[in-house]
């Protein structure tokens, strides 16, 4: 197995669970532009590749602006109120830092709510960068957002990993040239995480962390 220097995190689904607080965000917006109230499970299957894309699973183009004005001001509202660590998350960034590994959090999630829930959850301290949407122009899987983390990190993409939660971390993966390890406690399950090409698999954080060492 390659040995990596850096580790890229996705952060809602992998390292925290956050969709009660995203949930919550629909269930205020949606109904204001005449849509009902979204169930959890269309909610989650609709994330992962940037809020514009997330929110065009339940309003046309037109009303998509508006609409993430609202809920973005809501989430940020209630950030912090439902959003925890998912199991093993703190143990393996303390775990992988203290085995001189450089670790940083690579979201599609708003970059300022991002750093503020994983100083929030006790991350930060073993992070060496949260970069997030509205850090760039870009969002993942554009290869110019990785390159542009890879950079501010100082890290070699043949010396990298990604872990993520959903097909979208895999792509990202694939086009930067390093592979993606995900775990199924996000947005997909096994059988999809497969058919994207992830390269190895767990059901949470302590597998792949024990696979990792």
């Amino acid at each position: 197995m390659r040995p990596f220097a850096t580790l890229l995190f996705d952060l809602d689904g992998t390292l925290v669970d956050a969709f009660t607080t995203i949930h919550r965000s629909y269930i205020h917006t949606l109904p204001q532009f005449g849509r009902p109230v979204p169930t959890m499970a269309e909610v989650r299957r609709a994330v992962g590749g940037g809020i514009e894309n997330a929110m065009a699973h339940f309003l046309p183009r037109e009303l998509i602006p508006a609409a993430i004005e609202i809920h973005t001001a809501y989430a940020r509202e209630i950030l912090l109120e439902d959003v925890v660590l998912l199991p093993g998350a703190l143990d393996l960034l303390r775990v992988q830092h203290a085995r001189g590994r450089k670790l940083a959090v690579f979201t599609n999630k708003n970059a300022d709510a991002a750093r503020r829930i994983c100083t929030h959850l006790g991350l930060s301290p073993f992070l060496s960068g949260v970069y997030g949407a509205g850090d760039t122009p870009w969002l993942k899987p554009q290869r110019e957002f990785t390159d542009h983390v890879l950079r501010e990190l100082r890290a070699n993409a043949a010396a990298t990993l990604l872990v993520g939660d959903s097909p979208f971390d895999v792509e990202t993966a694939r086009a930067a040239g390093f592979p993606c390890w995900c775990v199924t406690t996000g947005t997909h399950g096994e059988a999809q995480l497969r058919v994207a090409g992830a390269e190895k698999i767990f059901p949470d954080l302590a597998t792949l962390g024990a696979s990792l060492d």
